[in-house]
């Protein structure tokens, strides 16, 4: 049984094949073609944060591919009326996958340690990897070609950077961070990537300007994520440095694009200016988590 809990359960060429699904199902989209590649499948959602892109994307997508959906909350009882063993046991009895968005990363790896179909990570605080895979295509998408360009993080060291950092070392992209200190990536994923992807290139830095140097995109999310309200606060003076505006888009080649996994706090990690402008891609980024998901659906479902 595969799964999709970090971008470590996925080799390089897997997600060629996934970004190969996604752009064939996309383009069919276009042309007014919606392939029912997964007729009669059920897909359940457990949601124990809010979401607009996550939920919309797949319920959306698995639409497309001619299954169902359901989303759970708490009326279904998820980690409350029994364990998450019993739950899953019963539910995976029931759907062909899992996409369990959580606060909790252990969360998702219990559910797929106990589940009977394919679970994907739909969100955690230590990865993201649906969101980095829909960000990657869109990469490749813009630019033709992945290998040789470098992608900059500016921010927090948090779980979208994290699986950024992962899919940007399978696939060839040079991945820069800045962050604050405090709030880098640790070094055990460093470690990690460079006995897993030999060759992968990457630096950490705390000045921002120098991370976005030759860079073909620049990224960053909010200071303070869903579960960081407390911090709010502190973390908007640690960030200040680290908005990204118009200067910091000039220190970076004139193509670079803005991406921003959304939502965002206008004004605060990044500003209008940036957020309109033309080299801002967040729209059609965003719109990319339904066609990759869709990708990943299928081949995960092995109906490819």
């Amino acid at each position: 049984m595969r799964h999709l809990i970090t971008l470590t359960d996925v080799t390089t060429t897997e997600i060629e094949t996934i970004f190969a699904i996604s752009q064939d199902l996309k383009t069919k989209l276009a042309e007014g073609v919606r392939e029912p590649l997964l007729p009669g499948r059920m897909m359940a959602l457990l949601f124990e944060k809010p979401s607009l892109r996550t939920r919309v994307s797949f319920e959306s997508g698995m639409t497309h591919l001619g299954g169902g959906s359901l989303v759970l909350g708490d009326d279904a009882g998820f980690g409350k009326r029994e364990s998450i063993a019993d739950f899953t046991r019963v539910l995976s009895e029931m759907v062909d996958v899992i996409v369990v968005r959580s606060k909790k990363h252990q969360t998702v790896v219990d559910v797929a340690q106990y589940a009977s179909c394919a679970v994907i990570n739909g969100l955690t605080d230590l990865a993201h990897p649906c969101q980095a895979l829909a960000d990657l295509y869109t990469l490749k998408e813009h630019f033709g070609e992945l290998k040789g360009l470098k992608f900059a993080w500016v921010g927090d060291g948090n779980n979208v950077a994290r699986s950024l950092a992962r899919g940007c070392a399978k696939l060839g992209v040079e991945f820069a961070i800045a962050t604050p200190k405090g709030y880098e990536l640790d070094d055990e994923l460093f470690a990690e990537l460079k006995q897993t992807c030999p060759g992968a290139k990457f630096s950490a830095t705390h000045d921002a300007k120098t991370a976005v140097k030759g860079a073909a995109a620049i990224y960053t999310d909010v200071w303070a994520s869903m579960g960081q309200e407390a911090e709010q606060n502190q973390r908007k003076a640690d960030f200040a440095a680290y908005q990204v505006n118009g200067d910091l888009m000039r220190a970076a080649p004139k193509d670079a694009v803005f991406m921003h996994c959304l939502p965002a706090r206008r004004g605060e990690e990044v500003t209008d200016e940036v957020m309109d402008s033309h080299q801002s891609i967040v729209v059609p980024q965003a719109g990319n988590r339904m066609h990759v998901q869709k990708g990943i659906l299928v081949w995960l479902l092995g109906r490819a």
